[in-house]
């Protein structure tokens, strides 16, 4: 299968390097235009075109892995789909539900599969939660608790990630990760409620919790933030069951039944791969993406990243703004 790589920053990099541990698989060429997509491009020894177009004509791509800014992905997505390439897109898949339509739809018009590349889905953590929730032996889940926190991205190219109209901010760059997780694992909420503060002058809000609400009686709470601060990165969740509680921390996950009984899940990957970013070795996106070229091959859209679940949770970010 030969992939299409469009956009060679930090998740281009990170696909590209995962993408070479994946067999029958290869990036045959790269779409960019700055000089240092043309040193990464040459560093790589792939060719580099102007146009996902102009690649596609030249070379024999089987699949558009698009990597760039949010805000391009439309754009360069359908370019892809129209061109009649099964497609994928880093998340988030676009900043309004209009949008993301537009661009299933574009993928049903030309008989091709759009994927969105949520990572989580694809983590051991994400992967016991499922198996916890799907064979019921702590009971239903009652309460969750996620958490994502991290210092104010100033690092990204061009400041692009603090410009509302280009990353849609902290809710569409960083609280979509666990907001996907949760609705994949309990469906999408009946209600929503949110806060936000923010330091005085500052165009984006810093620090943001949010509760789901269920008719079922669960609750939902998540915490995610850009603080102006240094403070390490911190990922971690908790879900309360009838009969027990799973915790997800810097200790893996553990899962603590009524009885007093105390389980250590194996969460490590078996294969692990330097990503390039600030993530170190991680089996993250080696399982993510050969899991997307896998489901390329067969033409079948991913149930691990379904439609319906893509636009539920780009609505809910909508009515958080």
């Amino acid at each position: 299968m030969n992939i299409l790589l469009v956009g060679l920053g930090g998740m281009g990099n990170a696909h590209y390097l995962n993408y070479q541990h994946i067999e029958g698989v290869r990036v045959a060429a790269a779409v960019g235009r700055s000089a240092g997509d043309e040193a990464t491009a040459k560093k790589w020894n792939i060719p580099l075109y102007a146009t996902i177009t102009e690649a596609c004509e030249k070379e024999a791509i089987d699949l558009v892995d698009v990597c760039t800014p949010t805000h391009l992905h439309k754009p360069l997505v359908i370019e892809a789909l129209n061109l009649k390439k099964h497609t994928i897109t880093e998340k988030p898949i676009a900043l309004k539900l209009a949008d993301a339509q537009a661009m299933y739809d574009a993928a049903q018009a030309n008989g091709v599969q759009l994927y969105v590349a949520q990572v989580l889905q694809f983590t051991r953590e994400v992967e016991t939660l499922r198996e916890v929730i799907a064979d019921g032996r702590y009971g239903k889940p009652l309460d969750g608790h996620f958490e994502r926190l991290t210092a104010c991205p100033k690092w990204s190219a061009g400041g692009w990630l603090l410009d509302k109209e280009k990353s849609g901010l902290l809710p569409f760059d960083l609280h979509i990760h666990d907001l996907d997780v949760i609705v994949s694992m309990f469906g999408k909420p009946d209600d929503l409620i949110f806060t936000e503060c923010r330091g005085e002058g500052r165009a984006y809000a810093e620090h943001y919790r949010f509760l789901y609400v269920y008719r079922n009686g669960l609750n939902v709470c998540a915490e995610a933030s850009w603080f102006n601060a240094a403070i390490p990165f911190t990922a971690r969740w908790r879900v309360y069951f009838e009969r027990g509680m799973l915790i997800c921390d810097a200790d893996g996950v553990t899962g603590y039944d009524a009885d007093g009984g105390v389980t250590k899940f194996d969460v490590e990957d078996p294969v692990k791969v330097d990503c390039g970013i600030n993530l170190g070795e991680s089996g993250w996106f080696l399982r993510e993406l050969t899991h997307l070229t896998d489901c390329a091959k067969k033409g079948e859209p991913s149930p691990l990243v379904p439609k319906e679940r893509i636009l539920d949770v780009l609505s809910l970010l909508e009515q958080i703004g």
